[in-house]
């Protein structure tokens, strides 16, 4: 893979990028999972800070995509797959008419999406302290019935950080106090 993104010039991740933009979610669901690198399948890195600065290690390959929304690493690995499989000549795209096009599906889409990023970012503050979960899952966005788990805590908390602190243009401490006591109130053991 990571030839293939150096004969096109660019990195493996804007390979996943590329793809992912272009296919559709249902097309590219279908494209088998290669999974992940065999146990033994190792990379050799060098050691940049600590103890062991320079020395070299060998450890299992990563690949590091940021995307927007949130991607299972099964459909990172279909996207590389799908791209390696085009570069070789094994498949090839078909473009469609734009009448071909089921507009409105993408318009319910799209429809879902927006009123869910409207639903997270468009929480009011509340008027005291966290009291109870349901008020903690309030302001992290979820519905205070849901049961997110604590990658999906982490994760809502770090998109939510970043448009609400207070060193960010859209920054608001009252949105940031609450997201911090939010996240404090849900992790606790």
């Amino acid at each position: 893979m990571t030839s293939l993104a150096q004969r096109q010039g660019v990195s493996v991740a804007d390979l996943v990028r590329a793809v992912q933009l272009l296919v559709p979610a249902a097309s590219l669901a279908r494209v088998t999972d290669p999974g992940g690198p065999a146990s033994a399948d190792r990379e050799s890195v060098q050691v940049k800070t600590g103890p062991s600065k320079d020395r070299r290690m060998r450890r299992k390959p990563r690949l590091q995509v940021r995307l927007a929304g949130e991607h299972q690493p099964a459909d990172l690995r279909r996207a590389l797959r799908l791209a390696l499989e085009l570069a070789e000549g094994g498949i090839s795209l078909r473009l469609e008419a734009a009448n071909a096009v089921d507009t409105e599906a993408l318009h319910r889409e799209e429809m879902a999406r927006l009123k869910a990023t409207v639903e997270t970012l468009s929480f009011a503050p509340l008027a005291a302290d966290i009291r109870t979960r349901s008020e903690a899952l309030y302001v992290l966005g979820f519905p205070t019935w849901s049961t997110p788990d604590q990658r999906q805590l982490r994760s809502r908390f770090r998109t939510l950080a970043t448009i609400y602190h207070p060193d960010s243009a859209t920054g608001d401490t009252t949105r940031m106090a609450q997201l911090n006591a939010a996240i404090a109130f849900l992790t606790r053991a």
